[in-house]
Parts: C-alpha cells; structure tokens; sequence
C-alpha cells in the first residue's frame, strides 16, 4: 500500500512466487486515458530482470481506456479486453524473466517471437475456466454460454480476407527489404511503386481481384519507421506458435498450475538466453504444427 505510481490511476503491485514468497517483480497498470497520454497500449520494462547486476524488473502495462462517471464501474468492449490479456502477456514475459544478462531479459528476444507469449495470454479472456472469474455487465450477471459460442463463432467471420490482406502486406515489406543493388538499378529513379507492390504480388500469388494489402508502400509505417523492417510477417509467425500452444493448454486441462509453470520455465524465463525456437520445442516436444492455427481462422 505504500507504493504510488506516477499519476493518481496507475497502481502497483508487489509480484511475488506463491511458492516461495519470494518476491518477483513490480507492476504498474496504467489503464486510462488523459490529456497528455498518447495513444495505443503497450508495455514497457523499466528494469529488466538480471542476475549479473542483482535486478528484479519493474514493468509497466499501459491501456487508454475512457473511466465511467463517478460512482459507475468503467466497462469494457471485447476488443479492450483481449487488448489487456495481451498486454499482461507481455508484463509476464518480463516479470518472470530468470537469466544471467540484461541484454537476454524478457521481451529482448527475437522480432518473430515477442508477439507469441503475449497472443497466447489472449486466450484466457474468453476461456471457461477464466470467463467466469471476470466477466460481468453492470447488473454484476455473467455471459451466457450461448453468448459466448456466438462471440466464438464470429471470430471466424471474414478470416480468409483478413489472412490474405495481411500476407500481401507482409509479401511487399520483403520484397522491398530483398531487393539487391541489381533489382534496385533496374527499378530506376522514377520508382513505379504500385507496378513493384504488383509484380511481387502476382509472384506469391496474392494479387487477388477485391482483397488490397493491408497496408501499401506509401503508408506502410510498420516496416519503415516502428521496427517490423523484413518482420512485419511475424505477427502471424507468432501466432501460429500461440494457436499451437493454446492447443497444448487444453490438452492439459485448460488453467492447470502444472501446465503454467512449465510455460514459465521453458518460455517466459529464458527470455532470448537460448535459441527461441529450441526452446518452444523443449516446451512442445516437437515442433510447431500450423494446423490449430487454420482451425482457429476456419481455413480447415
């Protein structure tokens, strides 16, 4: 209680191992909106987890959600809260971090990983063992299970257009980011981007009649001014590995402890200390399968 974030609505709260007692890590929630926030949701490190230097990490979730009135609860829509399970997927990813080195802490692992253990935490917000705990409307009365198995069913709606609008994408961030210094000679100085964006689409055969990129060249600020340069297919990537592993959640038993802390041994603890994709098949005890991920788009 005697810990104050740095504005009057962010908390913090003291993490600490129900095994041990130990204490693990600080997180501050940030949930709502104001005037000088910018916007999005994101969550940051402000120490990272470390052995050498002795350092537990503080972690910040951030959301701008829009508070109720006074003496009214702030409600939710579906999107916000799949927004805050994600975001606490990457707070896990750094509170329960266990490496040597700041520079292998947590989130610092590869591009086309990071997404994955924060797209997997999304599962929880619609799971029946979870649902249950947490959702509720204003009257305090839980969803109907009818409810959610429309909610469920709707996912699925329209997931053929969104996987090819998002791969076109991808396809155009890696055909700028291979072009060798040949292609770029032949492309000349007066560049026809909309030709170059066409040609490298009718090569992966995406140039479908109806379905644009999701983002062109022109606007395409994930590859050219936020990181995703040749990565911006990693979303995807990641959730092939979150498909998987919600799969192998269920198989267990859906929110079993056991089934928990191994994920927080062999994923959530190593951060980038070992090659990622070894450690996913340590944890699987195999490799990743795309096929849950297509059962989860209807694409099966």
């Amino acid at each position: 209680d005697d810990l104050h974030g740095y504005t009057p609505d962010t908390d913090v709260w003291e993490v600490t191992d129900a095994t041990t007692g130990e204490g693990l890590a600080l997180l501050l929630t940030d949930y709502f909106t104001r005037p000088t926030k910018r916007g999005g949701a994101w969550m940051n490190s402000i120490i990272d987890q470390n052995a050498l230097l002795g350092q537990k990490p503080i972690v910040i979730n951030v959301l701008n959600l829009t508070p109720a009135p006074a003496g009214e609860d702030t409600l939710l829509t579906l999107d916000e809260v799949e927004t805050l399970f994600h975001e606490f997927g990457h707070a896990l990813h750094g509170m329960l971090s266990k490496v040597i080195y700041p520079l292998f802490s947590g989130t610092n692992v590869p591009r086309d990983f990071v997404e994955f253990p924060s797209q997997f935490n999304e599962m929880w917000a619609l799971h029946n063992d979870t649902l249950p705990v947490y959702a509720t409307n204003a009257a305090g009365d839980t969803i109907p299970p009818e409810l959610v198995e429309k909610v469920r069913a709707a996912q699925k709606f329209g997931q053929g257009f969104a996987t090819v609008e998002y791969l076109a994408a991808c396809i155009i961030d890696m055909a700028w980011h291979t072009l060798t210094r040949d292609g770029i000679r032949a492309l000349g100085e007066d560049i026809d981007v909309a030709a170059f964006e066409t040609a490298a689409l009718q090569r992966a055969g995406l140039h479908v009649e109806g379905i644009a990129p999701r983002y062109r060249t022109r606007y395409y600020q994930h590859i050219f001014s936020n990181g995703y340069s040749a990565g911006y297919y990693s979303y995807l990537w990641s959730e092939v590995l979150d498909a998987d592993t919600v799969d192998w959640f269920n198989e267990q038993g859906g929110l079993v402890p056991e089934a928990g802390q191994r994920f927080r041994k062999m994923i959530l603890s190593r951060g980038g200390s070992i090659d990622y994709m070894t450690a996913y098949r340590d944890f699987r005890s195999r490799d990743k399968d795309v096929t849950p991920l297509l059962r989860r788009r209807g694409l099966v």
